[in-house]
């Protein structure tokens, strides 16, 4: 039996650090969108003179679909395989779209997956801002020099519309990892 969970939530709630352990626990691939494109993007930025902001609208619009395209590509291809695989990303436009996340979750069943299980993280708009002050990435230079914008954008994301185990962001991770495992009937 392989599942696919997917770990969405907003920026700096702790996605990678929830999917490794999720991914550990289960003995499964982790698969984290940033990793897996995040190079390319890179030079795409750079030849639009995007600099490190890949929240550049321009960007987003030419990548973004590619970048959940090689995603989902090497969950469908981990899942043939054999073996539990965690996806790590926003999954913005998928969650808040049933269409859209039933496509997602038809691929990944396509390719293997007995059951397919989404994991928002759920987070303040102060411990965000906090973590991403604290992550210090160039990436997030663009988002921290806005700071009304990026309170206003943090503080605009929806929860999932679509079924989600809900995990917060604020507990340590051991616990949230606790939570989902037990969502799961794992623990």
């Amino acid at each position: 039996m392989s599942r696919a969970l997917l770990v969405a939530g907003p920026p700096a709630s702790g996605k990678s650090n929830l999917g490794r352990t999720l991914a550990g626990r289960l003995h499964g691939a982790l698969l984290d969108q940033d990793v897996l494109t995040n190079p390319l993007v890179a030079v795409v930025a750079g030849l639009l003179g995007a600099g490190d902001d890949l929240d550049q609208p321009r960007l987003r619009g030419l990548v973004r679909d590619a970048r959940y395209e090689c995603l989902l590509k090497s969950a469908e291809l981990q899942l043939r395989c054999g073996g539990h695989t965690v996806l790590v990303a926003p999954f913005t436009a998928e969650t808040q779209d049933p269409e859209r996340w039933r496509a997602v979750e038809a691929r990944l069943r396509g390719a293997g997956a007995s059951a397919v299980h989404l994991v928002w993280l759920q987070a303040s708009t102060e411990l965000l801002e906090r973590r991403l002050r604290l992550r210090a990435a160039p990436r997030d230079r663009a988002r921290l020099a806005a700071p009304r914008q990026l309170r206003s954008r943090l503080g605009g994301i929806r929860p999932p519309v679509v079924a989600a185990i809900t995990i917060d962001a604020a507990l340590p991770r051991a616990r949230q990892a606790d939570a989902v495992m037990g969502a799961l009937g794992l623990a």
